[in-house]
């Protein structure tokens, strides 16, 4: 089922954010958000999420689905070791396979680290795929590649695109060279 966003207003005091938006967003899809900083994009995903409200509109097809999010900051234990911080969200995923995902996207000289100790693009990676391990219906992502040398971004996007075929992914990024790579809608603010 598609999600649409039917005449949305949001502000935050004397600053109009999203004015009398709609969009209909296909089912099954990775459609890339894009626009200027400041424009609405995550305030756009947080609606979604149900971490704002819209001051009016309505917003479809999100009743009863599962959701997971990467956030800008990446949100995680840092006191666990990264197959923790997965299994953490995704208890039926074994310890075995939270490594095997590590190990795919070049941190399987990481597996028994705190996070803590682990670098800025390493921790992003076990951000990304703490979504991606997750049960969801729909995937919110705002700008889960920034921060990634252009090697690692690319063999993480390489994962992250198997990992969301057939599935709703609403993806915010900066980049045309990302939404190109998901040849997916794009929906500029």
């Amino acid at each position: 089922m598609a999600i649409e966003l039917k005449n949305i207003w949001k502000a935050y005091l004397d600053k109009q954010v999203l004015s009398d938006f709609s969009y209909l967003f296909p089912a099954g899809k990775t459609t890339c958000i894009m626009g200027a900083s400041g424009c609405g994009k995550t305030t756009l995903l947080r609606l979604l999420l149900g971490l704002e409200v819209p001051d009016s509109g309505e917003i479809l097809g999100m009743e009863g689905k599962k959701k997971s999010a990467i956030f800008q900051e990446n949100r995680l234990v840092e006191s666990i070791s990264a197959p923790a911080n997965l299994r953490l969200v995704t208890p039926s995923l074994s310890r075995s396979q939270a490594e095997q995902l590590l190990t795919d996207v070049g941190l399987g000289d990481s597996l028994h680290q705190p996070v803590r100790e682990l670098s800025g693009g390493m921790q992003r990676r076990v951000a990304i795929l703490r979504a991606l391990a997750a049960d969801y219906d729909i995937l919110l992502a705002d700008e889960p590649f920034i921060g990634l040398d252009d090697a690692t971004k690319q063999q993480t996007m390489e994962l992250f695109r198997q990992r969301t075929a057939g599935k709703t992914v609403l993806l915010v990024t900066h980049e045309e060279k990302e939404a190109e790579f998901f040849g997916s809608p794009v929906l500029r603010l």
